[in-house]
């Protein structure tokens, strides 16, 4: 069956061409090979403002940047989130950019009894986070605090079920023969829609 795919790369260097821009290609290509649709956003691309008040987050016309990512978003039943691990938890225009897009109205609402209305429910998102030091030590020791944060408290709030990650460690010390196991691997979770 074929999925719509939103390919997010949270990257925040517009000028940066590296692990994080070929993972997202690579899913990308992966998910046009496997017969879905596939669009992209480089958040580093984009134009918008951070949000500095509760009244901006809550009522304020998102600027044109954020309503087209929007509409990206509304059109996708799969999200795949791609950024680098920067002091423990993903990049400050990374954080921005989702607090700008996942405003209520359009991710969520709350009933009168306070419980929210998940509005994005019903579509499935992969997250995949590089950094330098291996995985392994992210996960168990440091309990992989800043993506259980945007698995948990963010995509998973708004709706977003299945929530699957995806850690790529010890970037730099990898050889090129391991980091084009890891792209092949990304590829077949693009075609997968996984």
């Amino acid at each position: 069956m074929s999925s719509t795919i939103l390919v997010l790369n949270g990257h925040p260097d517009p000028a940066n061409k590296g692990l994080c821009q070929a993972l997202a290609e690579a899913y990308a290509q992966g998910a046009r090979d496997g017969g879905h649709d596939v669009r992209r956003l480089d958040v580093a691309a984009l134009d918008f403002p951070l949000l500095r008040s509760q009244a901006e987050f809550e009522t304020a016309v998102p600027p044109p940047a954020i309503a087209a990512a929007q509409e990206h978003m509304r059109w996708a039943n799969h999200l795949v989130v791609i950024f680098p691990l920067w002091l423990g938890d993903m990049p400050a225009v990374l954080k921005g950019f989702l607090e700008q897009v996942l405003r209520p109205g359009f991710a969520f609402s709350y009933r009168p009894n306070g419980f929210p209305v998940r509005h994005l429910a019903g579509r499935s998102a992969r997250v995949v986070v590089t950094m330098g030091m291996p995985a392994l030590i992210y996960r168990w020791y440091f309990r992989a605090h800043g993506l259980k944060n945007l698995e948990r408290n963010i995509l998973g709030f708004v709706g977003f079920s299945p929530i699957r990650d995806t850690i790529v460690g010890s970037i730099g010390t990898r050889g090129q023969e391991s980091l084009r196991r890891v792209l092949d691997e990304v590829k077949a979770m693009g075609r997968r829609a996984a």
